[in-house]
């Protein structure tokens, strides 16, 4: 039944001697409030949460920069795990569009560095000492989606208290499978014998090269143009990451140069060490055989 539905029905109760007064029929039921805007997004929690500890004017534009960044995170876990949920019920065609989806927010995130870039050394060290400890490598959402994609490493859970709902949350993480193991058990099911040591493997460890996987994946290249698009998409997966994983390398070299980052951690020293590390491994040493 649409709005119009709705008046054309109290109009005919009211004919019909049936009616309710106009305020009646004008306010809402019991205990609901009619939707806005405003109300479905939240704003005025959303907009309370840019809270300045030093009260300068580009820490406000810091603030916004990282909150957004935390939601998109959020959304690439959603539709991380969307794409593994299609790929276990071998929707291929609705997992290639979804990796469209992650692969356009992965592009908005690297853009918005350009934006963050346009704060300059001097204007951030106007409120960098009001940080104290706090430090991006807290992150825990960053660290879920490293999990996720399969680069696992333990010994994170130690950075988040025993108890705390990240720690919790990661260690959930740790223990599922990865989007790798989902897409090889969809090769798998497609009629590429992939070898069982890799669909069994032990996925709490990192995601690691395999020279039977990768022959499997040169026959995948070769005989179905189809499941080829969905490596070519985890290869642009990788690359986007990588991507951003250098020009954050980048930004904090030109904000801060060669000094410690925030935290006591070693700023663009250790964000160095991050790159040049595939998430799939296999699909780039193949690239020499196709």
């Amino acid at each position: 039944m649409g709005l119009l539905d709705v008046d054309r029905s109290d109009r005919a109760d009211t004919a019909g001697g049936r009616g309710r007064s106009g305020a009646e029929r004008s306010a809402p039921p019991e205990d609901s409030r009619y939707l806005t805007y405003a109300g479905y997004l939240h704003l005025d929690e959303l907009l309370s949460l840019q809270q300045r500890r030093a009260g300068e004017h580009d820490e406000m534009l810091f603030i916004i920069i990282h909150q957004v960044y935390e939601l998109w995170f959020k959304e690439l876990l959603h539709e991380l795990d969307y794409v593994e949920q299609l790929l276990g019920r071998d929707d291929l065609p609705t997992a290639l569009h979804t990796m469209r989806r992650i692969l356009t927010v992965l592009k908005v995130m690297v853009a918005q560095i350009d934006i963050l870039e346009t704060m300059t050394p001097r204007e951030f060290l106007t409120f960098r000492n009001r940080l104290q400890a706090a430090s991006g490598l807290e992150s825990f959402q960053f660290r879920e989606l490293e999990f996720a994609l399969g680069i696992k490493r333990p010994g994170i859970l130690e950075r988040y208290p025993e108890g705390s709902e990240p720690r919790a949350r990661l260690a959930q993480r740790l223990q599922r499978p990865t989007l790798w193991d989902a897409f090889l058990e969809h090769v798998d099911r497609s009629g590429f014998l992939v070898p069982r040591s890799a669909l069994e493997r032990d996925v709490t460890r990192p995601v690691e090269a395999s020279g039977d996987v990768q022959d499997v994946l040169v026959h995948v290249y070769a005989e179905s143009p189809t499941l080829a698009q969905l490596c070519e998409r985890l290869v642009d997966l990788d690359e986007g990451l990588q991507e951003w994983r250098y020009r954050h390398v980048k930004m904090v070299e030109r904000t801060i140069g060669a000094k410690q980052g925030t935290g006591g951690t070693e700023g663009a020293g250790y964000l160095r060490t991050t790159l040049s590390h595939p998430v799939f491994p296999d699909l780039w040493e193949i690239r020499t055989r196709l």
